[in-house]
């Protein structure tokens, strides 16, 4: 069977670290260790993470989360054109607050990339199911077909 193609925010990479929310730091923990690091998945970041993780004041934090990527291999979209359009779509049709640009991107990347699932921990913005809706109707609008879940890493794991 086919693995699935994930996408994951930086929220994920940054919950290995939140020593303030030690349930979801120890399940994206086991996320990484039990699904990442036995390549259960085709784990995908962007250069936005990237550029997110580079904004990081703390030098050892910045550090340890992109110590992540290089640990895990996990393969690396550009950020494109199209993605760059998509991406300003969702924030005309206020899909993504204006002032959530990254998020934007993160979903217009996984969209034309054909991800199956966008991981992460942003509730708010991301992984929900009435945002999940949202962005499926507009990328049907705008041609794009594949559907995208997003959801949380909680719901990747299992069997």
């Amino acid at each position: 069977m086919k693995k699935l193609k994930i996408y994951l925010d930086t929220s994920v990479i940054n919950f290995l670290f939140a020593d303030d929310a030690p349930e979801n730091k120890r399940t994206t923990e086991q996320f990484f260790n039990d699904y990442v690091e036995r390549n259960r998945f085709e784990t995908y970041i962007s250069d936005v993470v990237i550029e997110e993780i580079e904004k990081t004041e703390d030098e050892d934090k910045k550090k340890k989360l992109l110590h992540v990527i290089a640990k895990y291999e996990l393969l690396i979209f550009k950020l494109t054109d199209e993605a760059i359009r998509l991406a300003h779509k969702y924030i005309v049709e206020k899909i993504i607050p204006k002032k959530k640009i990254d998020d934007a991107r993160h979903l217009a990347i996984a969209t034309v990339n054909e991800c199956d699932a966008l991981v992460s921990w942003n509730f708010k913005h991301l992984a929900n199911i009435n945002k999940e809706r949202l962005v499926g109707a507009e990328n049907i609008k705008v041609g794009y077909s594949y559907p995208l879940r997003l959801i949380t890493p909680l719901e990747v794991m299992g069997e």
